[in-house]
């Protein structure tokens, strides 16, 4: 049977584990409330997790958080000493103080701070969750004596010159949004990932880089015979045409070919008819953002636009589906692009068109072709030369050797592309 020296022994260790346990209660607690991905938390709140939204009261106020836990924790530590130190006396005499020492550092240590935070770290949202309840029923409990801490601690803050109210908001920035999208990893498929940076990418793209050339724009010229512009009516893919006289910079109207399928099918085409049907041309300046741009869609009502220079010369055109396919990626079946203007040999060396738009190149390929410049292959050949090439010729760029394959009315048509390193982080499919 215990006598009463050792029942009172026995209690004493038993008060000295539930301590250490409460310790490392509050260790992980801490860790896993500054650790945890708060966007998860937010989430889960607006879903009606109520743990969630405990966790997301608790981290509005993480002075008061931070306060409850240190207090608690320092208390816990400071009672385990006292009872490590009595209980050392009792068993070991005078020798016990240097024994509990080395001894309480060692277990607080390990069972109530490296263990517990290090499986916080590895679980945050779990631990949190848990936490939360009794972190904020422990803050009801004692807290006017958390607010005369807290008082002291803004204090002496102030006079440090710290403004407590200049704390940095948690908000992400849009590079922090992109490297999160990008370790997202499995949580999201590659084409999705892909849509969120096209997102992201609309600022630091301009619509003259995305446009139609406007030596490739295709448009009706009232200057033309009418059996010519029926025939351009009839074999055209697109949706909406620019209407002109004469030369493309005199542009006068935008014609949706919705308002001409009864003319066309009953073959009462006529110029005025056409100008009657058409709608007033759209202008937006060079270097406008497709942000920007796409905002100005929506709000003007429109959807195809003339890019003009500082001038005032056409320079291009630009759609919004040309901006949508910068997004969600190519969505087009016009017969004009089922042919694709990239071809790869077996020899790892690639056949590209001259027309191709370099930023396409670039996205497919994953190469880092010069695309502040030209926005053609052809382009960049003719610019790098500073000449029209009369005949077949190579040019080196960077780490791409190009042979020019096919010449045409001045410009180059098809090129051989090798590049020196093979390592391509991305195939093209």
């Amino acid at each position: 049977m215990l006598n009463g020296s050792q029942l009172s022994l026995g209690l004493l260790l038993g008060l000295l584990v539930a301590l250490i346990l409460l310790s490392a209660f509050f260790s992980s607690a801490e860790t896993a409330m500054m650790a945890l991905n708060r966007y998860k938390i937010r989430h889960k709140a607006k879903l009606g997790n109520r743990a969630a939204i405990r966790v997301g009261k608790l981290l509005k106020r993480t002075d008061h958080l931070l306060s409850i836990i240190l207090i608690a924790n320092n208390f816990i530590n400071i009672l385990v000493s006292s009872l490590a130190t009595m209980i050392a006396l009792r068993l070991f005499g005078d020798a016990g103080i240097f024994i509990a020492t080395i001894a309480l550092t060692f277990s607080l240590l390990i069972f109530g701070e490296v263990t517990p935070k290090m499986v916080a770290t590895m679980y945050p949202e779990r631990l949190a969750l848990i936490a939360s309840f009794p972190l904020k029923l422990l803050i009801k409990i004692i807290y006017p004596f958390m607010m005369i801490i807290n008082g002291i601690s803004t204090g002496l803050i102030r006079l440090m010159g710290i403004n407590p109210q200049n704390a940095q908001q948690d908000h992400l920035s849009q590079e922090e949004l992109r490297t999160l999208v990008h370790e997202s990893g499995s949580r999201l498929t590659q084409k999705r990932q892909g849509m969120l940076l096209g997102v992201l990418d609309l600022d630091a793209i301009d619509v003259d880089q995305i446009m139609t050339p406007r030596n490739e724009i295709t448009g009706i010229d009232l200057d033309d015979d009418i059996d010519t512009i029926v025939k351009t009516m009839q074999k055209i893919q697109h949706t909406r045409l620019p209407v002109y006289r004469g030369d493309i910079n005199n542009v006068i109207g935008v014609l949706h070919m919705r308002n001409t399928a009864q003319m066309v099918g009953s073959r009462i085409v006529t110029k005025k008819a056409i100008e009657q049907a058409m709608s007033s041309p759209y202008y937006v300046p060079e270097g406008t953002s497709l942000h920007t741009q796409l905002y100005n869609f929506q709000k003007e009502k429109h959807r195809l636009a003339m890019v003009v220079d500082e001038y005032g010369d056409i320079q291009g055109l630009v759609t919004l589906e040309d901006i949508l396919e910068e997004i969600v990626g190519k969505f087009t079946t016009d017969v004009e692009t089922k042919e694709s203007d990239i071809t790869l040999y077996a020899d790892g060396n690639t056949l590209i068109k001259g027309a191709a738009n370099i930023r396409e190149i670039n996205k497919t390929l994953n190469w880092d072709l010069p695309c502040d410049g030209p926005k053609t292959l052809n382009g960049l050949i003719t610019e790098t030369l500073e000449d029209i090439p009369e005949g077949l010729a190579c040019v080196e760029i960077g780490d791409y050797q190009i042979e020019i394959l096919e010449l045409a009315e001045n410009k180059v048509k098809s090129a051989k592309v090798s590049v020196r390193n093979k390592q391509q982080s991305k195939k093209y499919d």
